[in-house]
Protein backbone atom coordinates (compact mmCIF):
# COMPACT_ATOMS: atom_id res chain seq x y z
CA UNK A 1 0.00 0.00 0.00
CA UNK A 2 2.53 2.72 1.37
CA UNK A 3 5.68 1.15 -1.38
CA UNK A 4 2.60 1.59 -4.22
CA UNK A 5 1.65 4.88 -3.11
CA UNK A 6 5.39 6.06 -3.10
CA UNK A 7 5.87 4.64 -6.65
CA UNK A 8 2.68 6.78 -8.02
CA UNK A 9 4.48 9.83 -6.39
CA UNK A 10 7.81 9.30 -8.02
CA UNK A 11 6.21 8.45 -11.33
CA UNK A 12 3.48 11.42 -11.45
CA UNK A 13 6.79 13.79 -11.67
CA UNK A 14 8.21 13.49 -14.76
CA UNK A 15 11.81 14.00 -14.35
CA UNK A 16 11.84 12.05 -11.53
CA UNK A 17 10.43 9.17 -13.41
CA UNK A 18 12.64 9.11 -16.33
CA UNK A 19 15.40 9.38 -13.97
CA UNK A 20 14.42 6.50 -12.31
CA UNK A 21 13.71 5.20 -16.00
CA UNK A 22 17.05 5.85 -17.12
CA UNK A 23 18.41 4.15 -14.47
CA UNK A 24 16.91 0.94 -14.83
CA UNK A 25 17.54 0.53 -18.34
CA UNK A 26 21.33 1.38 -17.97
CA UNK A 27 21.53 -0.43 -14.87
CA UNK A 28 20.07 -3.93 -16.27
CA UNK A 29 23.14 -3.64 -19.15
CA UNK A 30 25.29 -2.92 -15.88
CA UNK A 31 24.34 -5.61 -13.67
CA UNK A 32 24.75 -8.21 -16.51
CA UNK A 33 28.35 -7.69 -17.54
CA UNK A 34 29.28 -7.37 -13.77
CA UNK A 35 28.68 -11.11 -13.67
CA UNK A 36 29.38 -11.60 -16.69
CA UNK A 37 33.10 -10.08 -16.49
CA UNK A 38 34.41 -12.37 -14.34
CA UNK A 39 32.76 -15.61 -15.88
CA UNK A 40 34.52 -14.15 -19.19
CA UNK A 41 37.90 -13.52 -18.08
CA UNK A 42 37.83 -16.83 -16.16
CA UNK A 43 37.09 -18.97 -19.13
CA UNK A 44 39.80 -16.61 -21.42
CA UNK A 45 42.30 -17.34 -18.59
CA UNK A 46 41.84 -19.91 -16.71
CA UNK A 47 42.73 -18.07 -13.06
CA UNK A 48 40.39 -17.13 -10.17
CA UNK A 49 42.11 -14.00 -9.56
CA UNK A 50 42.17 -12.25 -12.46
CA UNK A 51 38.36 -13.33 -12.67
CA UNK A 52 37.78 -11.43 -8.68
CA UNK A 53 39.71 -9.00 -10.00
CA UNK A 54 37.04 -7.86 -12.49
CA UNK A 55 34.77 -6.83 -9.28
CA UNK A 56 37.78 -4.66 -8.04
CA UNK A 57 38.56 -3.04 -11.49
CA UNK A 58 34.83 -1.24 -11.42
CA UNK A 59 35.29 -0.92 -7.99
CA UNK A 60 38.35 0.86 -7.95
CA UNK A 61 37.72 4.59 -9.49
CA UNK A 62 34.97 5.14 -6.62
CA UNK A 63 38.72 6.05 -4.38
CA UNK A 64 38.15 9.20 -7.06
CA UNK A 65 34.97 10.07 -6.26
CA UNK A 66 35.61 13.39 -4.92
CA UNK A 67 37.76 14.33 -8.21
CA UNK A 68 35.44 12.61 -10.44
CA UNK A 69 32.16 13.76 -8.83
CA UNK A 70 33.34 17.59 -9.19
CA UNK A 71 32.32 17.22 -13.07
CA UNK A 72 29.13 17.41 -12.01
CA UNK A 73 29.76 20.68 -10.09
CA UNK A 74 31.64 22.25 -13.43
CA UNK A 75 28.87 21.11 -16.63
CA UNK A 76 25.24 20.71 -17.43
CA UNK A 77 24.25 17.56 -15.64
CA UNK A 78 21.22 16.93 -18.15
CA UNK A 79 24.25 17.36 -20.81
CA UNK A 80 26.63 14.80 -18.68
CA UNK A 81 23.78 12.28 -18.25
CA UNK A 82 23.19 11.97 -21.69
CA UNK A 83 27.05 12.44 -23.01
CA UNK A 84 28.25 10.16 -20.37
CA UNK A 85 26.16 7.13 -21.12
CA UNK A 86 26.68 7.76 -24.96
CA UNK A 87 30.46 7.65 -24.37
CA UNK A 88 30.35 4.36 -22.09
CA UNK A 89 28.13 3.16 -25.00
CA UNK A 90 30.78 3.25 -27.51
CA UNK A 91 33.56 2.23 -24.74
CA UNK A 92 31.86 -0.55 -24.72
CA UNK A 93 31.75 -1.65 -28.11
CA UNK A 94 35.46 -2.85 -28.90
CA UNK A 95 35.01 -5.81 -26.13
CA UNK A 96 34.16 -7.71 -29.15
CA UNK A 97 37.41 -7.99 -29.75
CA UNK A 98 38.17 -9.52 -26.51
CA UNK A 99 38.86 -13.16 -27.70
CA UNK A 100 41.92 -15.08 -25.48
CA UNK A 101 44.05 -14.14 -22.86
CA UNK A 102 46.12 -11.68 -24.74
CA UNK A 103 43.45 -9.27 -24.81
CA UNK A 104 42.01 -9.71 -22.02
CA UNK A 105 43.50 -6.69 -20.66
CA UNK A 106 41.57 -4.38 -22.63
CA UNK A 107 38.36 -5.34 -20.52
CA UNK A 108 39.46 -4.81 -17.66
CA UNK A 109 40.52 -1.78 -19.37
CA UNK A 110 37.23 -0.81 -20.35
CA UNK A 111 35.54 -1.87 -16.69
CA UNK A 112 37.91 0.78 -15.19
CA UNK A 113 36.63 3.06 -17.94
CA UNK A 114 33.23 2.09 -16.65
CA UNK A 115 33.55 2.73 -13.12
CA UNK A 116 34.99 5.88 -13.56
CA UNK A 117 31.67 6.47 -15.50
CA UNK A 118 29.55 5.44 -12.69
CA UNK A 119 30.87 7.73 -10.09
CA UNK A 120 30.02 10.54 -12.24
CA UNK A 121 27.08 9.83 -13.83
CA UNK A 122 25.68 8.50 -10.10
CA UNK A 123 27.09 12.02 -8.94
CA UNK A 124 25.38 14.12 -11.65
CA UNK A 125 22.13 12.14 -11.59
CA UNK A 126 21.93 12.66 -7.79
CA UNK A 127 22.83 16.17 -7.73
CA UNK A 128 20.26 16.77 -11.03
CA UNK A 129 17.35 15.12 -9.07
CA UNK A 130 18.35 17.42 -5.81
CA UNK A 131 17.61 20.35 -8.22
CA UNK A 132 14.62 19.67 -9.80
CA UNK A 133 12.60 17.04 -7.84
CA UNK A 134 10.56 18.26 -5.46
CA UNK A 135 12.37 17.93 -1.62
CA UNK A 136 9.32 15.70 -0.38
CA UNK A 137 9.94 13.55 -3.14
CA UNK A 138 13.46 12.73 -2.79
CA UNK A 139 13.60 10.10 0.06
CA UNK A 140 10.91 7.92 -2.04
CA UNK A 141 12.85 8.48 -5.29
CA UNK A 142 15.92 7.13 -3.32
CA UNK A 143 14.18 4.40 -2.35
CA UNK A 144 12.87 3.38 -5.55
CA UNK A 145 16.46 3.97 -7.00
CA UNK A 146 17.49 1.19 -4.08
CA UNK A 147 14.66 -0.73 -5.57
CA UNK A 148 15.79 -0.69 -8.70
CA UNK A 149 19.50 -1.40 -8.68
CA UNK A 150 18.49 -4.20 -6.69
CA UNK A 151 15.81 -5.77 -8.89
CA UNK A 152 18.15 -5.17 -12.08
CA UNK A 153 20.75 -7.79 -9.56
CA UNK A 154 18.09 -10.35 -9.47
CA UNK A 155 17.22 -10.54 -13.30
CA UNK A 156 20.31 -8.82 -15.44
CA UNK A 157 22.91 -11.28 -14.46
CA UNK A 158 20.70 -14.30 -15.08
CA UNK A 159 20.26 -12.99 -18.38
CA UNK A 160 24.04 -11.96 -19.11
CA UNK A 161 25.27 -15.26 -18.37
CA UNK A 162 22.18 -17.18 -20.53
CA UNK A 163 23.33 -14.64 -23.17
CA UNK A 164 26.84 -15.41 -22.35
CA UNK A 165 26.31 -18.79 -22.88
CA UNK A 166 24.16 -18.98 -26.12
CA UNK A 167 26.70 -15.73 -27.90
CA UNK A 168 29.68 -15.49 -26.00
CA UNK A 169 31.01 -11.74 -23.79
CA UNK A 170 30.71 -10.04 -26.74
CA UNK A 171 27.28 -9.95 -26.67
CA UNK A 172 26.95 -9.33 -23.46
CA UNK A 173 29.25 -6.18 -23.60
CA UNK A 174 27.01 -5.31 -26.59
CA UNK A 175 24.20 -5.77 -24.28
CA UNK A 176 25.35 -2.75 -21.88
CA UNK A 177 26.29 -0.85 -25.12
CA UNK A 178 22.95 -0.52 -26.28
CA UNK A 179 21.30 -0.25 -22.21
CA UNK A 180 24.12 3.04 -21.57
CA UNK A 181 22.78 4.85 -25.56
CA UNK A 182 19.06 3.91 -24.47
CA UNK A 183 19.62 5.35 -21.30
CA UNK A 184 21.35 7.96 -22.73
CA UNK A 185 18.32 8.94 -25.02
CA UNK A 186 16.04 8.33 -21.82
CA UNK A 187 17.71 11.06 -20.12
CA UNK A 188 17.86 13.74 -23.23
CA UNK A 189 13.90 13.70 -22.67
CA UNK A 190 14.50 15.25 -19.18
CA UNK A 191 11.69 18.18 -18.83
CA UNK A 192 15.05 20.02 -17.73
CA UNK A 193 16.11 22.86 -19.60
CA UNK A 194 19.43 24.25 -17.86
CA UNK A 195 20.45 22.20 -14.92
CA UNK A 196 20.95 24.29 -11.79
CA UNK A 197 24.94 23.64 -11.63
CA UNK A 198 25.54 26.12 -14.29
CA UNK A 199 23.43 28.95 -12.18
CA UNK A 200 26.35 28.50 -9.87
CA UNK A 201 30.03 29.08 -9.89
CA UNK A 202 32.67 26.82 -8.01
CA UNK A 203 33.52 27.52 -4.83
CA UNK A 204 37.01 29.84 -4.91
CA UNK A 205 40.34 28.24 -4.63
CA UNK A 206 42.97 26.47 -5.30
CA UNK A 207 42.53 22.44 -7.46
CA UNK A 208 42.83 20.80 -4.27
CA UNK A 209 40.55 22.68 -2.05
CA UNK A 210 37.64 22.70 -4.72
CA UNK A 211 38.29 18.87 -4.72
CA UNK A 212 37.42 18.81 -0.98
CA UNK A 213 34.91 20.99 -0.70
CA UNK A 214 32.61 17.77 -0.32
CA UNK A 215 34.79 16.05 2.41
CA UNK A 216 34.48 19.39 4.25
CA UNK A 217 31.11 20.23 3.82
CA UNK A 218 30.33 16.15 5.13
CA UNK A 219 32.49 16.88 8.15
CA UNK A 220 30.90 20.46 9.28
CA UNK A 221 27.32 18.78 9.00
CA UNK A 222 25.78 17.69 12.46
CA UNK A 223 23.34 16.20 10.02
CA UNK A 224 25.90 14.63 7.28
CA UNK A 225 28.97 13.27 9.27
CA UNK A 226 26.96 11.13 11.59
CA UNK A 227 24.76 9.19 8.93
CA UNK A 228 27.91 8.88 6.79
CA UNK A 229 30.33 7.92 9.42
CA UNK A 230 27.27 5.18 10.04
CA UNK A 231 27.43 4.12 6.48
CA UNK A 232 30.85 3.67 6.23
CA UNK A 233 30.80 1.22 9.21
CA UNK A 234 27.53 -0.38 8.13
CA UNK A 235 29.94 -0.95 4.60
CA UNK A 236 32.90 -1.74 6.32
CA UNK A 237 30.87 -5.29 8.36
CA UNK A 238 28.60 -5.91 5.39
CA UNK A 239 32.32 -6.86 3.52
CA UNK A 240 33.28 -9.12 6.12
CA UNK A 241 29.88 -10.24 5.97
CA UNK A 242 30.19 -10.84 1.96
CA UNK A 243 33.64 -11.79 2.38
CA UNK A 244 32.28 -15.02 4.74
CA UNK A 245 29.50 -16.34 2.72
CA UNK A 246 30.60 -19.40 1.27
CA UNK A 247 32.51 -20.31 4.16
CA UNK A 248 29.20 -19.71 6.20
CA UNK A 249 27.66 -22.16 3.24
CA UNK A 250 29.67 -24.46 3.22
CA UNK A 251 31.19 -24.77 7.48
CA UNK A 252 27.62 -23.53 8.95
CA UNK A 253 25.15 -24.79 7.00
CA UNK A 254 26.95 -27.47 5.01
CA UNK A 255 25.51 -27.11 1.58
CA UNK A 256 27.04 -26.38 -1.79
CA UNK A 257 28.93 -23.58 -2.65
CA UNK A 258 25.63 -22.86 -5.48
CA UNK A 259 23.22 -22.31 -2.14
CA UNK A 260 24.92 -18.76 -2.11
CA UNK A 261 22.93 -17.54 -5.01
CA UNK A 262 19.95 -18.51 -2.75
CA UNK A 263 20.43 -16.37 -0.22
CA UNK A 264 21.87 -13.91 -2.45
CA UNK A 265 18.35 -13.46 -4.28
CA UNK A 266 16.09 -13.83 -0.73
CA UNK A 267 19.03 -10.94 0.24
CA UNK A 268 18.25 -8.99 -3.23
CA UNK A 269 14.58 -9.43 -2.40
CA UNK A 270 14.68 -7.75 1.04
CA UNK A 271 16.62 -4.59 -0.34
CA UNK A 272 13.76 -4.69 -3.08
CA UNK A 273 11.12 -4.23 -0.32
CA UNK A 274 13.09 -2.13 1.79
CA UNK A 275 13.54 0.60 -1.13
CA UNK A 276 9.80 0.84 -1.76
CA UNK A 277 9.29 1.37 2.16
CA UNK A 278 11.88 3.89 2.31
CA UNK A 279 10.19 6.79 1.34
CA UNK A 280 6.84 6.78 3.76
CA UNK A 281 9.56 5.80 6.40
CA UNK A 282 11.64 8.68 6.03
CA UNK A 283 8.45 10.74 6.16
CA UNK A 284 7.61 9.54 9.17
CA UNK A 285 11.15 8.53 11.38
CA UNK A 286 14.23 11.46 11.52
CA UNK A 287 16.78 10.29 9.63
CA UNK A 288 18.78 8.92 12.05
CA UNK A 289 16.51 6.45 13.49
CA UNK A 290 15.50 5.21 10.36
CA UNK A 291 18.99 4.49 9.79
CA UNK A 292 20.00 3.18 12.77
CA UNK A 293 16.99 0.59 12.79
CA UNK A 294 17.85 -0.51 9.64
CA UNK A 295 21.80 -1.15 10.91
CA UNK A 296 20.24 -3.26 13.71
CA UNK A 297 17.71 -5.37 11.33
CA UNK A 298 21.39 -5.85 9.46
CA UNK A 299 23.55 -6.46 12.15
CA UNK A 300 20.73 -9.10 14.16
CA UNK A 301 20.75 -10.84 10.19
CA UNK A 302 24.66 -10.94 10.32
CA UNK A 303 24.83 -12.38 13.82
CA UNK A 304 22.22 -15.19 13.03
CA UNK A 305 24.48 -16.19 10.76
CA UNK A 306 26.19 -18.15 13.72
CA UNK A 307 23.22 -21.29 13.10
CA UNK A 308 22.69 -23.33 11.14
CA UNK A 309 19.14 -23.96 10.10
CA UNK A 310 17.95 -23.05 6.84
CA UNK A 311 14.93 -21.39 7.85
CA UNK A 312 17.13 -18.95 10.07
CA UNK A 313 19.81 -18.72 7.13
CA UNK A 314 17.14 -17.52 4.49
CA UNK A 315 15.25 -15.25 7.26
CA UNK A 316 19.08 -13.59 8.52
CA UNK A 317 19.62 -13.01 4.40
CA UNK A 318 16.36 -11.07 3.64
CA UNK A 319 17.09 -9.21 7.42
CA UNK A 320 20.80 -8.45 5.83
CA UNK A 321 18.97 -7.20 2.36
CA UNK A 322 16.01 -5.60 4.37
CA UNK A 323 18.09 -3.61 6.60
CA UNK A 324 21.27 -2.53 4.87
CA UNK A 325 20.42 -0.39 2.52
CA UNK A 326 18.57 2.30 5.05
CA UNK A 327 21.24 4.31 5.97
CA UNK A 328 22.52 4.53 2.24
CA UNK A 329 19.13 5.64 1.63
CA UNK A 330 18.86 8.23 4.84
CA UNK A 331 22.53 9.19 4.26
CA UNK A 332 22.41 10.29 0.39
CA UNK A 333 18.56 11.99 0.89
CA UNK A 334 20.29 14.08 3.52
CA UNK A 335 23.24 15.11 1.57
CA UNK A 336 20.81 15.97 -1.73
CA UNK A 337 18.94 17.91 0.80
CA UNK A 338 21.34 19.67 2.83
CA UNK A 339 24.30 20.26 0.09
CA UNK A 340 24.50 23.75 -1.21
CA UNK A 341 23.80 22.81 -5.45
CA UNK A 342 27.22 24.26 -6.02
CA UNK A 343 29.26 21.29 -4.58
CA UNK A 344 26.76 18.79 -4.60
CA UNK A 345 28.37 16.43 -7.14
CA UNK A 346 31.16 16.62 -5.19
CA UNK A 347 29.16 15.91 -1.83
CA UNK A 348 27.42 13.12 -3.06
CA UNK A 349 30.80 11.12 -4.87
CA UNK A 350 32.60 12.10 -1.78
CA UNK A 351 29.69 10.57 0.46
CA UNK A 352 29.59 7.34 -1.92
CA UNK A 353 33.31 6.62 -1.56
CA UNK A 354 33.39 7.08 2.14
CA UNK A 355 30.30 4.62 2.50
CA UNK A 356 31.99 2.17 -0.52
CA UNK A 357 35.04 2.22 -0.21
CA UNK A 358 35.53 0.36 3.43
CA UNK A 359 33.24 -2.76 1.85
CA UNK A 360 36.13 -3.30 -0.79
CA UNK A 361 38.90 -3.39 2.05
CA UNK A 362 36.60 -5.80 4.12
CA UNK A 363 36.15 -7.61 1.34
CA UNK A 364 39.56 -8.17 1.06
CA UNK A 365 40.29 -8.45 4.63
CA UNK A 366 37.97 -10.95 5.35
CA UNK A 367 38.66 -13.22 2.99
CA UNK A 368 42.31 -13.39 4.19
CA UNK A 369 40.19 -13.54 7.89
CA UNK A 370 38.60 -16.19 7.01
CA UNK A 371 41.13 -18.50 6.13
CA UNK A 372 42.32 -18.59 10.10
CA UNK A 373 38.94 -17.52 12.27
CA UNK A 374 36.32 -19.40 12.13
CA UNK A 375 33.32 -18.46 10.44
CA UNK A 376 30.82 -18.00 13.32
CA UNK A 377 32.92 -15.98 15.49
CA UNK A 378 33.32 -13.72 12.96
CA UNK A 379 29.44 -13.54 11.83
CA UNK A 380 29.18 -12.84 15.49
CA UNK A 381 31.71 -10.01 15.75
CA UNK A 382 30.27 -8.55 13.19
CA UNK A 383 26.99 -8.46 14.41
CA UNK A 384 27.89 -7.44 17.71
CA UNK A 385 29.46 -4.27 15.87
CA UNK A 386 26.82 -3.69 14.17
CA UNK A 387 24.54 -3.11 17.15
CA UNK A 388 26.86 -1.19 18.47
CA UNK A 389 27.14 1.41 15.67
CA UNK A 390 23.18 1.28 15.74
CA UNK A 391 22.79 2.50 19.20
CA UNK A 392 25.31 5.22 19.04
CA UNK A 393 23.65 6.43 16.08
CA UNK A 394 20.12 6.28 17.77
CA UNK A 395 21.69 8.40 21.46
CA UNK A 396 22.76 10.72 19.09
CA UNK A 397 19.53 10.87 17.28
CA UNK A 398 17.97 11.27 20.62
CA UNK A 399 20.77 13.83 22.06
CA UNK A 400 19.50 15.73 18.98
CA UNK A 401 15.67 15.86 19.40
CA UNK A 402 16.34 16.72 23.15
CA UNK A 403 18.48 19.69 22.45
CA UNK A 404 16.19 20.84 19.85
CA UNK A 405 12.82 20.33 21.89
CA UNK A 406 14.59 22.19 25.44
CA UNK A 407 13.68 25.81 25.83
CA UNK A 408 16.64 28.32 24.59
CA UNK A 409 17.92 30.21 27.78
Amino acid sequence: MVGGSAVVRVLRDRTAGRCLAGVVVSGFGTSALWLTAGIWVKSLTGSNSLAALTVFAMWAPVLAGPALGALADRMDRKVLLVRGNLVTAFLLVPLVLVDSGRTVWLLFAVLVLHGASGVVLDAAESALVAGTVPASLLADFNGLRMTANEGMKLVAPLAGAGLYVRFGGPAVALLAAVTCALAALVFARLPVRRSPATADSPPAGSRRDELAAGLRRIRASAVLRPLVTAGAATMLLAGVNGAVTFAYVDEVLGRAPAYAGVLYAVQGAGSVAVGLLAGPLLRRLPERLFAAGGIAVFALGVGARTVSPDTVALAASAAIGFGLPCVLVAAMTAVQRETPDAVLGRTAATAGSLMTAPNAVALALGAGLVAVVDVRVLTAAAGVAGVLAAMVLAAGARRRRDATASPRA
